[in-house]
C-alpha cells in the first residue's frame, strides 16, 4: 500500500465538472493499492498518516499533526503509484490490485479516518478526476507498507 501525501493550504477533486470533494489547510492523500494489502496494513498507514507531524509549530519546525491544526483529509484512490517502469515506455500496473480489492480498502480506510474524528473528503473511485491542489511548502511524503510495515 502506498499513500503520497501532499500538505495543501486547499485542494478539491472534480469529476464530470462536480465537486465531489474540497478541503482546505489538510492532507491530500493518493492511494495506491496493491493485491498483498490487508485492512491491518491499512490500519498502520493509517495511524502513521494521521499522526504525522509536518506542519509547522510556531518556531517554523514541523512538529504539529493534523489534529493539532484542525486540518482535513482529501483522499483519492490512484492505482497508477503501482506502475512498473523497468521495461519499455509504456507503465505496467500488474502488481496493482483488483478493482474490488482496491475498493474495498479505499472505503476502509475512509471510514478508519473519519471514525478518528478527521473531516475526510474523496473523490470517486475508478472515475476520470481532476483534483487540483496548493501544495504548502511544497510538502510531499510517500508511505510504503514494504518500508512501514
Amino acid at each position: 500500500m502506498r499513500f503520497l501525501i501532499q500538505r495543501v493550504n486547499h485542494a478539491k477533486v472534480t469529476v464530470e465538472e462536480k465537486v465531489t470533494g474540497e478541503i482546505q489547510k489538510g492532507f491530500v492523500v493518493f492511494l495506491g493499492i496493491s493485491e498483498n494489502d490487508t485492512q491491518e496494513i491499512a490500519d498502520k498507514l493509517v495511524k502513521k498518516l494521521l499522526n504525522l507531524r509536518i506542519f509547522e509549530d510556531s518556531e517554523g519546525k514541523t512538529n504539529l499533526a493534523l489534529k493539532d491544526v484542525g486540518g482535513s483529509l482529501l483522499l483519492v484512490s490512484q492505482f497508477t503509484l503501482y506502475a512498473d517502469c523497468k521495461k519499455g515506455n509504456r507503465p505496467s500496473f500488474i502488481r496493482a490490485a483488483s478493482p474490488d480489492l482496491a475498493n474495498k480498502l479505499y472505503e476502509y480506510i475512509i471510514q478508519q479516518c473519519r471514525a478518528a474524528g478527521f473531516q475526510t473528503e474523496t473523490g470517486i473511485f475508478g472515475a476520470d478526476m481532476t483534483v487540483q491542489i496548493e501544495n504548502n511548502g511544497p510538502f510531499t511524503i510517500i508511505l510504503d507498507s514494504t518500508e512501514i510495515c
